[in-house]
């Protein structure tokens, strides 16, 4: 590309600097500017910086995110995260390719118009099968649907003057609210057409209210979920709420303000009196009961610490996160208390950290207070990679806020200065609330010099990550910080005494960070008095997979399995429930007959799972575990660092295996091997990835054996694994032509009023004929 405006590439290598340190944000910026890194431009970079070719290569090729080839103009960035992969995801990626022709082995059309490309996790699990085109999440897609989201799409790409939501009034004390979230799984359930409808009908009706942007609701399934708090404090909740409901919703709670308004809805409310139409669905229908034992039964075992004032707080309005409680507790930290005694606190309270090992939060801040040196970094790990997993994303779009402030009372502990905030590049929203965020605490005085007045000083930045599961382990994050390809390094010495740029280093998760005001504003035996054994507190968990209510919530450690599922989640809508994978791919997979196992970190230790970051995907009778197994050593052998050879070669010996046993190419002495491999990688492997990503073969095997065995005999029971069955139609078929008309690649011939066949060397076991069958006759052998 010879006529490649380098412009670009001399503005971003300005704005980010010209050290090796910056390689990774030059890299991100230069690939959001074409689609891709030209070679023109990291030519330019090496140019006009200290950036070393050897480092520019090695950074883009080790980091997903990274493409070397040019792309369509629009992406199509699919999701196969843990439970859209459970969902289907990997069939509405093939139609996608279908639809748009792309041929095989290539990921854009010929045209250039469309790249379809897989993605670890959006983050969007409870809408699972996801996909994300530009700034659009779609979301419960099948492969019937692709065809009307390309048209959406395109569609809202040629509006030339889509209509700005005007500015919601601000808050007043005196108003009545109308919240709705506006997280990113909210956003894309329709979120924020209603919201823009709200706005327009309190402005065409003068009401006295204030239409408000809270944080996540937890309550997924019911979203667009809208909440009226009048200002006697009385309240009402509207679930799955459309655009069209906003007018009639306003109407029914608030009296227009002037005389023409209250004529106009007088009219409006008889009109509405004698609507016969079908479509037309009285607003009454869409609200709930706080009381109604499917929200008592979510609601009632939670308690909010992390997600203190959940649903209320407006995630950017730095008054309201005030007159919560906000700062309250760095402000004590600084005028009231010694960096000791904060540690102290922490450590009586027995947080332990969120992000999976679950380490001791006290004990961790102590190695680095006393550690020697007068410069000291504090990490807020949010490289949130495992599949299935959405705490961390929740967290910082609707409480970024708590979590600078429970970062900056870190670094006031330990002795540190500087502060660095690592978002995953999936999580675009996340990363602009947060810098939003930031930017109002360095007005405010909260981040900066002499915070509160005092000595304290704190400088605190963002940097994205490029797509690196293995990042979040925290050498491997230290690596990325510092502008390497993320690769972990053996221990110790610990980052406590050996950090970023070698100097004593704090690295905690974002959870844990947003549980440490809580903890200093009520005091360590608050925390304390929660969970259970040596898990205290809460836990902040994703309920996404075969559940009927998938949510985010967060319970007291303790909780058992049972009841997060069958009680919380509201158990299997479809089958019976069968397994739960807990902690992403260094977790396992706990069997129904467990569900009365507590959720603390040694309890899931001893049948085989972790803790994790949270991540709950519940599985049901039509899940094949074999599948599931072969699912997480594919995507953790893709992200291993290839460092150590037990971690390299091990992870694709197994996956060897356990890819032919899904084919039918299984052998005797298949799961012999299969365990002998998974204990060696388990204990010759040098980090967390290596050490657990046999966690879910070995979880599998032990708990469900009988499938293992099954597939060596050319049988999958769960009717999963493509190569192992076949769809046929019954007698029972009636002709309807539905199945047919549906087949994307036309195995069905339509013959109405006649039983239907598949042409079974064509047909690409899709599912979609046999989801469709209003009779049932579609079967799987």
């Amino acid at each position: 590309m010879s006529d490649l405006d380098l412009s670009y590439v001399d503005d971003i290598v300005e704005r980010f600097g010209r050290g090796e340190e910056a390689v990774i944000s030059i890299l991100l910026a230069i690939q959001e500017q074409y689609r891709y890194l030209p070679e023109e431009a990291l030519r330019r970079v090496c140019e006009i910086s200290d950036i070393h070719p050897s480092t520019i290569t090695g950074v883009a090729t080790f980091y997903d995110r990274f493409r070397h080839t040019p792309a369509g103009e629009h992406t199509i960035r699919v999701c196969v995260g843990t439970a859209c992969h459970v969902k289907g995801a990997s069939v509405v990626h093939d139609a996608f390719c279908r639809h748009l022709g792309i041929p095989e082995g290539e990921d854009t059309d010929t045209d250039r118009l469309f790249t379809v490309e897989k993605v670890a996790c959006l983050g969007c699990c409870t809408l699972a099968p996801v996909v994300q085109i530009g700034d659009v999440t779609y979301g419960h897609l099948t492969a019937a649907a692709v065809e009307g989201v390309v048209r959406d799409y395109l569609a809202r790409c040629e509006q030339t003057a889509a209509r700005k939501p005007a500015a919601a009034p601000g808050a007043d004390e005196r108003m009545a609210e109308i919240r709705i979230s506006l997280d990113s799984c909210c956003i894309a359930r329709g979120c924020g057409r209603v919201y823009e409808a709200l706005l327009g009908a309190v402005d065409d009706t003068g009401a006295e209210a204030v239409v408000k942007h809270v944080g996540c609701v937890g309550m997924c399934y019911q979203t667009p979920l809208v909440e009226i708090v009048h200002a006697d404090g009385s309240n009402a909740l509207y679930a799955r709420v459309r655009p069209e409901d906003a007018r009639a919703i306003v109407r029914k709670h608030f009296t227009p303000q002037t005389l023409p308004r209250r004529l106009a809805r007088a009219v409006s409310n008889a009109f509405d009196t004698l609507l016969t139409d079908e479509t037309w669905q009285p607003v009454t229908q869409h609200a709930i009961d706080v009381r109604d034992p499917d929200v008592a039964e979510i609601l009632d075992p939670q308690e909010h610490l992390a997600t203190e004032l959940w649903g209320v707080l407006d995630p950017l309005d730095m008054d309201e996160y005030l007159d919560g409680g906000g700062f309250e507790a760095l402000n004590r930290c600084i005028a009231e208390m010694t960096p000791d005694q904060i540690i102290s606190q922490v450590q009586a309270s027995g947080l332990r950290g969120r992000g999976g090992a679950g380490f001791t939060t006290g004990r961790k801040w102590r190695l680095v207070r006393d550690a020697p040196g007068d410069k000291k970094y504090v990490i807020c790990n949010g490289d949130e990679g495992d599949p299935g997993a959405f705490m961390d994303r929740m967290l910082l779009e609707s409480y970024p806020m708590r979590i600078i402030e429970g970062l900056a009372i870190a670094a006031y502990a330990v002795g540190a200065d500087e502060g660095i905030i690592y978002i995953r590049e999936e999580y675009p929203l996340a990363v602009r609330r947060v810098e939003v965020a930031l930017e109002a605490c360095r007005e405010r005085g909260f981040v900066g010099e002499k915070v509160f007045g005092s000595d304290f000083s704190l400088s605190v930045r963002i940097m994205r990550g490029a797509g690196a599961f293995v990042c979040g382990e925290e050498t491997a994050l230290l690596a990325s910080i510092e502008g390497r390809r993320g690769m972990p390094r053996l221990r110790p010495p610990f980052p406590a005494q050996v950090g970023l740029w070698g100097k004593p280093t704090l690295v905690n998760n974002v959870e844990t960070y947003a549980t440490v005001p809580w903890t200093i504003r009520q005091g360590p035996a608050a925390l304390a008095a929660m969970g259970s054994g040596g898990s205290k507190g809460t836990k902040v968990f994703s309920l996404a997979g075969k559940i009927e209510r998938g949510a985010l919530i967060e319970v007291p450690m303790g909780i058992s399995i049972h009841d997060v599922i069958e009680v919380i989640g509201g158990g299997c809508p479809d089958g019976r429930f069968k397994a739960v994978q807990i902690g992403g791919p260094s977790g396992g997979c706990v069997p129904a007959s467990l569900g009365q196992t507590p959720v603390d970190y040694e309890a899931l230790t001893e049948v085989g799972a972790m803790m994790g970051s949270g991540g709950l995907v519940v599985l049901d009778e039509h899940d094949c575990m074999v599948d599931i197994a072969r699912y997480f050593l594919e995507f953790t052998q893709d992200q291993s660092c290839g460092k150590c050879t037990f971690c390299r070669i091990g992870t694709r010996r197994m996956l060897d295996i356990l890819r032919r046993l899904c084919d039918g190419r299984g052998k005797k002495g298949d799961l012999e091997e299969l365990e002998h491999l998974a204990r060696i990688t388990k204990v010759g492997s040098l980090c967390g990835l290596g050490k657990t990503a046999p966690n879910p073969v070995l979880s599998t095997l032990r708990y469900f054996r009988e499938e293992y065995e099954a597939h060596i005999e050319g049988r999958c029971p769960a009717g999963v694994c493509k190569a192992l069955v076949v769809y046929s139609i019954t007698d029972d078929c009636i002709g309807c032509t539905k199945c047919a008309q549906l087949c994307p690649t036309d195995s069905i011939a339509m013959r109405p009023y006649e039983v239907h066949e598949i042409d079974t060397e064509t047909c690409v076991r899709c599912g979609e004929c046999k989801d469709i069958c209003p009779v049932g006759a579609v079967v799987v052998e």
